[in-house]
């Protein structure tokens, strides 16, 4: 087992990953307080480790009020939002008392920004069960719910008590949420560790055949970088914002699709194709590298070529990122392999970069 921190002083918390973690006795007394557990997850996984979890809690003396949304980034939203909040309500769940978020990044999203609101914030731990969650969503407390005209666009910094990534859960998971995963590892690799995108060319067929020591690695370096940027910078404010690399382009491929129409972890792939095409234009990365990023994402089953609209219609959807600071979109571009920065760019250059994408083929999701 990997033990790493998120260092937030009294709310500095553990990451624990390992084989079999879910079960570790010793990790629950840690991440528990005594009382009830509301264990929210999905009715797709949720038959799958509900009743697992449940057992090795109710083993410690936790009673457990089990919640279960339906799977999907479409039902993201203040409707499904409220199903968590009538099951604590009913339960007549405490402040005092823990909910437990088990799924993807949907569900950590969701059940995180619940627990925040929910009389004012009460307990919340993490066990994501999604390679893209395990090293990217789970740590670092950003919550939220969808918007129509936005991704995230309502939620909350709220830090979890602990995470526990359970390698095992990944064996369960289909191939295309895999690769949805491995955009977000490899992104870590371009904005932060230049040796970590060098390691991932070499491995990246280990962890599409799901290696277990491959990912491994993959999860601890991706979690530790995390941490080391979160710890520096919670509420991205500064370097933080360098985590979404690719994603501004991502979310309003997501928005601009219907959300769940690609996964998340597909159109941040595109989006940091993108993202590099539009690093090297501005000098920041050569051709070479900027091809190396594209044949790594490409070879990860990942889209390379964004949907077919017009440029006029992601610069609409991109006005409504989070980054934005006085109506101009900022974005995260690379200075060099393994170091970002954000910038506000012309939208004629931004312009050609979608143009130049979009020519240069249709592309489809397996």
């Amino acid at each position: 087992m990997k033990t790493f921190e998120v260092a937030l002083g009294e709310r500095s918390y553990p990451i624990w990953i390992g084989a079999g973690v879910s079960k570790h006795e010793s990790c629950w007394r840690q991440a528990l307080t005594p009382g009830r557990v509301a264990l929210v997850t999905n009715d797709r996984v949720g038959p799958l480790y509900a009743d697992a979890i449940r057992h090795t809690l109710e083993v410690l003396g936790h009673q457990v009020v089990l919640i279960t949304l339906p799977d999907g980034e479409q039902f993201k939203d203040w409707q499904h939002l409220n199903i968590i909040f009538d099951g604590l309500m009913q339960h007549r769940m405490e402040r005092g008392e823990t909910l437990l978020a088990l799924g993807g990044g949907v569900i950590g999203d969701m059940a995180g920004f619940a627990a925040a609101c929910y009389q004012r914030g009460m307990r919340f731990v993490q066990i994501p069960t999604t390679l893209l969650a395990q090293v990217d969503s789970s740590v670092g407390g950003k919550t939220a719910i969808n918007h129509p005209l936005g991704k995230n666009m309502i939620g909350a910094f709220f830090q979890p008590a602990a995470v526990l990534i359970d390698t095992n859960m990944l064996t369960t998971l289909p191939d295309r949420e895999l690769s949805a995963g491995i955009a977000e590892v490899i992104k870590y690799g371009c904005i932060l560790d230049a040796e970590f995108f060098a390691w991932l060319e070499d491995h990246m067929d280990a962890l599409l055949q799901r290696d277990v020591s491959a990912l491994m690695h993959a999860i601890g370096r991706s979690c530790e970088l995390k941490a080391q940027v979160v710890a520096s910078d919670e509420r991205e404010s500064g370097l933080r914002a360098i985590l979404n690399f690719g994603h501004t382009f991502g979310h309003a491929i997501e928005a601009g699709l219907g959300y769940g129409q690609w996964l998340h972890g597909e159109a941040v792939g595109c989006g940091m194709v993108l993202a590099a095409d539009l690093s090297c234009r501005l000098g920041g990365i050569s051709l070479a590298q900027q091809e190396r990023i594209t044949r790594l994402i490409a070879r990860a089953k990942l889209p390379t070529v964004p949907p077919n609209w017009p440029a006029s219609v992601y610069l609409d959807w991109m006005s409504h990122d989070k980054k934005a600071k006085s109506g101009q979109v900022r974005y995260v571009v690379l200075r060099s392999m393994g170091h970002a920065e954000t910038q506000a760019v012309d939208e004629n250059l931004v312009t050609e970069v979608l143009e130049k994408a979009i020519a240069s083929g249709a592309h489809s999701v397996a």
